[in-house]
């Protein structure tokens, strides 16, 4: 089978969260999830999918906020580390090893779907592929909140252009697989069949990082 142009990206992640210096800076969750939790409950929202859960600082949150929790990444290190920490703190996870191009769950699954700083990893097409995904596992009605980066942020145009508005910067360890950058025009096309609920660039953890940071309601 043909691997995802971001594939190196896994092998990165792998590297990092294998030490506890490299998953320092993602223990804790962030707080634009911890805010969206009175919505999610007002909404009667139980079922939720972690995507690109990593070592889990979201998966496990939400776990002891009473959810149901999915949870689902293409690296073992830090599956390894999510499961760990839930048998520690006696939560109950789904956790699965898997591509976020191919989701192992059925439609509609979910209430809720978070994807924080993952699903703009791949060339255009296969973003796409993500978000369409993202639709089909999420029960109409259903939220979604997640990331992209925005043109905005200072590494858009620096490195090699691999496809419209997507570059690498090889030998760059966390950068050598493709980054894809969308303007507020290009993110609401990406998320059609959605309503686009709230919607803000934000910078995060550095000067110049920007994201778009996003809550979006699948359509019935």
């Amino acid at each position: 089978m043909e691997q995802p142009s971001h594939a190196t990206a896994y092998q990165a992640w792998d590297r990092r969260w294998a030490s506890d210096d490299g998953r320092q800076d993602w223990l804790v969750p962030e707080p634009d999830v911890r805010a969206l939790l009175p919505q999610l409950r007002a909404r009667g929202a139980r079922q939720v999918l972690d995507l690109g859960c990593g070592i889990g600082r979201h998966a496990l949150y939400l776990g002891a906020e009473g959810f149901a929790v999915s949870a689902i990444d293409a690296s073992a290190a830090g599956l390894a580390h999510a499961a760990a920490e839930a048998a520690r703190l006696g939560l109950t996870l789904d956790l699965r090893q898997g591509l976020m191009l191919r989701l192992p769950y059925s439609d509609g699954a979910f209430d809720f779907v978070l994807s924080w700083n993952v699903i703009y990893h791949g060339h255009p097409h296969e973003v796409a592929a993500v978000v369409n995904e993202i639709r089909r596992v999420l029960k109409p009605g259903g939220l979604y909140q997640g990331t992209m980066l925005t043109k905005r942020n200072a590494r858009y145009g620096v490195g090699r252009l691999v496809a419209a508005d997507t570059f690498v910067i090889d030998g760059e360890d966390e950068k050598d697989h493709p980054h894809f950058y969308c303007d507020a025009g290009g993110l609401a096309a990406l998320f059609r069949g959605f309503e686009i609920m709230s919607l803000a660039q934000v910078e995060q953890r550095e000067p110049g990082h920007w994201h778009w940071h996003m809550v979006a309601e699948r359509a019935s």
